[in-house]
């Protein structure tokens, strides 16, 4: 499977930015996704995922109640809606997807097979 993802840059404390990660290869609805980031000398940790409905989310405290993540299943996408952006959001982003026969998720990164290249993000004024 392949993973596609867009929608980084540059935007200011307060604001809004949306990614995308369009999924290709295989049948989008039997993949849970997640995102990730890594800021400059940390370890990649866990932001959000969601269940291969949709019906099942969750988020890492720092960015819960002002991310959302969905998905559209028929345009083979997920999407992180990120508000009330901080600098300590700076980071590269990361969209990951897993196979799945059930309808779970999961904050482990080892957990995930399969990669997006990464997108950058930058808060600053």
């Amino acid at each position: 499977v392949q993973l596609q993802a867009s929608g980084g840059g540059l935007v200011q404390p307060g604001g809004s930015l949306r990614f995308s990660c369009a999924v290709s290869g295989r049948t989008f609805s039997s993949y849970t996704m997640g995102w990730f980031r890594q800021a400059p000398g940390k370890e990649r940790e866990f932001v959000s995922t969601i269940s291969r409905s949709g019906g099942i989310t969750d988020y890492a405290d720092p960015v819960k109640g002002r991310f959302t993540i969905s998905r559209d299943n028929a345009k083979n996408t997920v999407y992180l809606q990120m508000n009330s952006l901080k600098p300590e959001d700076t980071a590269v982003y990361y969209c990951a997807a897993v196979g799945v026969i059930a309808d779970v998720i999961s904050r482990r990164y080892g957990w995930y097979d399969d990669w997006g290249q990464g997108t950058q993000v930058t808060v600053s004024s």
